[in-house]
């Protein structure tokens, strides 16, 4: 039984392919079309996930989508109801979308189907529609390791539900409760997101590497006018200081007041006080996940935990609930926010509607994530000659130590290897690779590579069966999505002088013994990396480890600021090519840029990325 899920029109288009309950391949639109969070139908990638399953569009037998449209349309309803006359501007912005095609999306997705497997839609198989919170628990408790899970979903929100509590066990999930909308703790965030300058849905994680830099002022400002919380986590937002619900914008001018400014205008200089703020809103973010997972163990006492949601991408707060909450182990949906949810709605169909039963592996079921396209030497040498590409081409005993060679000579590296990821990380297949030694790595890769704010960390890839000696953590974190210490024994202790800074300016100040992973509060964002997953990304770090004695790189996603993860040998070649990138490998191909000639740019084409 092949079974497809459609995640798509809000953000992070993607499509899964479910084969008899394994996934069988998986992936974002945007890695297709080369627009960032593309929320459009994701024809691109579910042609991919059929060519991966050699199989046509009417071989399949459901098609599902991951959300259900027409109660949505009742929240959004509802919403403009209870705020009327406040929220007219808004009605009238959003309703022509609604009633041309939001409201007939059964329709239109049937059409975009057709279209697809040039057909009548009259052809295709049946197409089902789960919640949208359904869709994010199955993705986090199906794939999970565990047989029987609490399972917590936080996001922005669903089609009603911005919190949700659900029981897993065995092939069946069961609502226990929900937070309703307009009260969101993703919604807070992204509403400090856009106060801070940042883009609302993309620029989340920024907030949060920011945070560390600043100091939590504004906590007790954002709990007593904004934040009603219980003590059992539940909560309620003061919505008079909040615009999502009538306006366009995510906050308003009594927020402003409350905070003594408007909002920072994006690409303005970052301040102490957007740190500051950053900080403070990350402080309440992770009390109240702390809360709530205390309470969720209280109410259904399961000894493991599943996360799913956009908030479950915050992996500072899962580092503290790993370390600091009663459950005996965690385990998150890599790719948590809504492109996920394609995965989610599939295999919902699978275990719940279809009753079909689980199989337990000893580990999870996400193969690693490496979910993607991937692209043979035949392919990647046929694209190099046709741009008269200079390369060489060598086998893994040659090129690994080779390369190992390369990296502790402070060389930044493109790595294309292998079925791409699926989800928001790059974990070894489309990354940027360097030293974790070398205290200037991290301002060569913003600056001079990805394009983007100096103060952003960069996450370490370390052998899974190291991580312990390098990081406070006694467990695997294959989807870099748990922040651990660095070990106190690799620290560096700061003078009198260095001390005293605040700010931006403790950037420049090495932290570790492993610097260019190290964040200003000692922390880092880790992978760890499997042999059983990806085999080849573990033989080049055990050659970075024999070569310096680090089991450590610098991994990053391989793009630039404002464009997609790469997918293609193309899309690895162009980005190799237009930045400060010194060496790249596609597969078994190794190039070197002071052997590469020119290629054709203009400064429109930064421009376009830098200003994301």
């Amino acid at each position: 039984m092949n079974i497809i899920g459609i995640s798509a029109y809000y953000h992070d288009s993607a499509a899964a392919l479910i084969g008899n309950g394994e996934i069988v391949a998986a992936a974002q639109e945007e890695r297709f079309t080369r627009k960032k969070h593309d929320p459009s139908f994701p024809s691109q990638a579910i042609s991919y996930c059929l060519r991966e399953a050699g199989i046509q569009l009417q071989d399949l037998d459901y098609i599902v989508f991951y959300e259900k449209p027409f109660t949505k349309f009742d929240r959004l309803l509802e919403t403009y109801l209870a705020y009327a006359p406040k929220g007219f501007r808004s009605f009238i912005t959003s309703m022509p979308v609604w009633l041309k095609e939001k409201l007939y999306l059964k329709s239109v997705i049937k059409k975009e189907l057709a279209k697809l497997g040039n057909c009548q839609p009259s052809q295709l198989p049946p197409l089902l529609f789960t919640e949208h919170h359904q869709s994010h628990a199955a993705s986090a408790f199906f794939p999970s390791p565990f047989e029987r899970a609490a399972v917590l979903c936080l996001d922005a929100v669903g089609e009603w539900a911005t919190t949700s509590l659900w029981l897993g066990e065995g092939n069946q999930l069961t609502p226990k409760w929900q937070i309703d909308f307009p009260h969101s703790l993703g919604m807070l965030y992204s509403a400090f997101t856009y106060y801070t300058g940042f883009k609302v849905n993309s620029g989340e994680y920024k907030l949060m590497g920011l945070a560390p830099y600043g100091e939590p002022k504004y906590a007790d400002l954002i709990l007593d006018h904004l934040l009603d919380l219980k003590e059992d986590g539940s909560f309620r937002l003061n919505m008079e200081y909040f615009n999502y619900t009538t306006g366009l914008t995510m906050t308003n001018q009594k927020f402003d007041t409350l905070f003594g400014s408007p909002p920072r205008k994006p690409e303005s200089k970052l301040t102490q006080r957007e740190m500051d703020i950053a900080a403070s809103v990350q402080k309440v973010t992770e009390e109240v996940v702390l809360r709530l997972s205390k309470t969720v163990h209280q109410q259904l006492g399961e000894d493991y935990l599943c996360l799913a949601g956009g908030v479950a991408l915050n992996c500072v707060a899962n580092g503290r609930i790993l370390r600091e909450g009663p459950f005996k182990d965690i385990w998150i949906q890599p790719a948590a926010g809504d492109a996920g949810g394609a995965i989610g709605a599939a295999l919902a169909i699978w275990h719940q509607y279809k009753d079909r039963p689980r199989s337990f592996k000893g580990r999870d079921t996400m193969q690693g994530c490496y979910l993607g396209p991937k692209f043979s030497q035949s392919e990647i040498r046929a694209y190099l000659d046709t741009v008269g590409a200079k390369y060489e081409q060598l086998e893994d005993n040659e090129l690994l130590p080779k390369l190992a060679e390369i990296l502790a000579q402070e060389n930044v590296v493109g790595w294309f290897s292998g079925r791409m990821e699926f989800g928001p990380r790059a974990l070894g297949s489309r990354s940027i690779i360097g030293d974790p030694r070398s205290p200037k790595m991290q301002s060569v890769m913003n600056l001079k590579i990805k394009y983007r704010e100096s103060f952003r960390p960069f996450a370490p890839s370390v052998l899974a069966e190291r991580v312990s000696d390098y990081f406070e953590i006694d467990r695997s974190s294959p989807y870099m999505l748990l922040v651990a210490p660095i070990k106190e024994n690799l620290r560096q202790t700061m003078n009198s002088q260095q001390q005293q800074l605040f700010g931006i300016d403790k950037l420049n100040v090495p932290r570790s013994t492993i610097p260019a992973v190290t964040h200003v509060d000692y922390s880092a964002r880790i992978q760890t990396v499997h042999q059983e997953t990806n085999p080849r990304y573990y033989e080049l770090i055990r050659h970075f480890e024999q070569k310096t004695g680090a089991a450590v790189l610098v991994n990053t996603s391989f793009n630039v600021r404002g464009e997609p993860i790469v997918c293609t040998p193309e899309d690895a070649y162009r980005c190799f090519m237009r930045t400060e990138i010194d060496y790249l490998v596609l597969e078994n191909f190794l190039l070197a840029k002071s052997q590469q000639g020119q290629l054709e740019q203009d400064d429109a084409w930064k421009k376009e990325f830098v200003l994301d």
